[in-house]
């Protein structure tokens, strides 16, 4: 089954006996996943389950829905904003879905837009940490994807909301995509909406008055910018290139919210670009790429995420180019109540 088909399922937006009948399924389950969670959160909040601390402070992004927020691009420039300060500093992620001894392909992104930052991936994040600091001169770790794993101490929560889906279609897994009840959200330190240019003005301030309902936080609204394209052979290209063919555009990914990638790449284009979407974290065999190719109506250049083309590692499908989009965060509101938090959290 299809992103698109479990989002249509999970959404409401099938109708039909089937839908119906699967939604009901996984409206059983997620009373008993919700008790489990709510039962370790209360665990870890009276401290009867331990969290262990590393010798440095650590900042964690994360979410409280199932991927598709924008982390690896909050991490990126959270790591070049700690580094602009004078800090050292190390990421720690869990390495999802990883084949490669070189990482998983978040893994590998960050390699290329944090090229001088020490990564360690591992299950255990505090392992991870002590590794990073035994053998990497650092002094504060950058927690990718770590609101759920309390078992490490950190002294800064940032919080991603998705604003296309922003509560994961108000349900817990698996009959929605949340991973917590949104009480969660009074753990957050900050919470960073994402994606509003991709939604309107009532939409941002309805999902920001929802979350003020749970925490006084600052909520700042940030988008993701185009920077540009590149290839696997490492050659650049501007937004406006003329060397990129925008005739017949196809884009593919294997991300966590790839609707969002698609309406970036149409803002671009002008018009809707095409999109084959694949599960998140997918590993492409020579067939999977070939079935693409031949299922796309005479593409004029291939378009995908950075994530997708580490693992893909070649300059066209099928002589046509294969182009990875080269994504920032943008802050529609001033950055300083996020700096000001991490400034104290920093220096404490």
């Amino acid at each position: 089954m299809t992103h698109d088909q479990i989002h249509q399922i999970l959404s409401g937006h099938r109708r039909d006996v089937s839908a119906a009948l699967m939604r009901a399924g996984l409206s059983l389950a997620a009373p008993l996943y919700g008790a489990a969670i709510s039962l370790r959160n209360r665990l870890f909040d009276r401290k009867l389950l331990k969290t262990a601390e590393l010798n440095v402070p650590v900042i964690s992004v994360g979410n409280v829905t199932t991927g598709g927020t924008g982390k690896t691009p909050v991490v990126a420039w959270l790591t070049h904003q700690l580094t602009s300060l004078g800090y050292r500093p190390g990421l720690l992620s869990r390495g999802y879905k990883s084949l490669d001894p070189a990482g998983n392909d978040e893994k590998r992104v960050l390699e290329l837009l944090c090229p001088d930052i020490p990564h360690i991936q591992n299950r255990s994040r505090f392992a991870g940490g002590q590794k990073l600091l035994q053998e990497h001169d650092v002094n504060v770790a950058v927690l990718d994807d770590g609101f759920q794993h309390r078992q490490l101490h950190r002294d800064v929560d940032l919080v991603l909301i998705d604003a296309t889906n922003p509560w994961g279609f108000g349900h817990l897994l698996p009959r929605g995509l949340l991973r917590e009840s949104l009480s969660g959200l009074r753990r957050a330190s900050a919470i960073l909406v994402t994606r509003c240019d991709q939604v309107d003005e009532a939409a941002i301030t309805q999902i920001i008055a929802q979350a003020k309902t749970y925490t006084s936080v600052p909520i700042l609204r940030t988008q993701f910018t185009s920077t540009g394209f590149s290839n696997s052979q490492g050659e650049n290209y501007s937004v406006g290139d003329a060397q990129i063919d925008w005739s017949h555009p196809h884009a593919f990914c294997g991300i966590g919210n790839p609707i969002g990638f698609q309406k970036t790449l149409s803002s671009l284009a002008g018009n809707e670009v095409p999109l084959s979407a694949f599960p998140d974290h997918f590993h492409y065999s020579r067939g999977d790429l070939d079935e693409l190719s031949a299922a796309a109506e005479t593409p004029s250049v291939w378009l995908t995420t950075l994530k997708d083309l580490v693992k893909i590692n070649q300059p066209d499908l099928n002589g046509v180019p294969l182009l990875a989009v080269e994504i920032r965060l943008e802050f529609l509101d001033s950055s300083q109540p996020l700096l000001d938090i991490l400034a104290s959290a920093l220096h404490s």
